[in-house]
């Protein structure tokens, strides 16, 4: 639900993933584990994660369209967005930089998610692929630390329904590849 250049992360409605907690949580920071298991193999859901046009929900980015979202899969590689402007003026956003990417195994970004680019915070999202029965779990954990001003422990529970609405769209467009 974007409003005004941020988002609002307040009344997700959601499939519930096959696992979603915030694991951890004080003055200065928290951390928030999401997993599911996927029916497809590890390639395709490392390249989806590639594509966050295909799975990010739109109503959680500045744009309010997921269309205008990137992500370089490479170390370096931005997980951007494309901010078009009513003036001709077109803005962007830096979401997260890739600090770590194995094909098919791992993918980890650096950065700050939604409001949290307004605290003085830093945050790691990893995600994690493994085989897992007939296809793949992919686990993501999001750990952040840092002066909020909205407080962790009250921000915590919404940043991990927002992630885990989108480890389902991830699995919803791995599984829409499925032969």
């Amino acid at each position: 639900m974007k409003r005004h250049g941020s988002w609002i992360w307040a009344g997700v409605a959601m499939a519930a993933p096959a696992h979603s907690a915030v694991t951890g949580s004080s003055d200065i920071g928290f951390a928030v584990e999401n997993s599911v298991d996927v029916a497809a193999d590890a390639a395709t859901v490392y390249r989806l994660l590639g594509q966050p046009a295909r799975w990010w929900n739109g109503e959680h980015s500045y744009s309010g369209d997921a269309a205008n979202l990137s992500l370089d899969p490479v170390a370096g590689g931005c997980f951007c967005e494309k901010v078009p402007g009513k003036d001709g003026q077109a803005g962007s956003v830096e979401h997260g930089r890739v600090i770590h990417a194995a094909p098919g195994r791992q993918l980890r970004l650096s950065g700050a998610l939604g409001p949290l680019q307004a605290e003085a915070v830093t945050g790691t999202l990893t995600f994690d692929i493994a085989p897992a029965g007939k296809g793949v779990r992919v686990e993501m954990s999001y750990v952040v630390g840092g002066y909020m001003r909205v407080g962790a422990a009250k921000i915590a529970p919404l940043v991990d329904k927002v992630l885990a609405e989108q480890l389902q769209g991830l699995k919803r467009a791995a599984e829409a590849e499925r032969p």
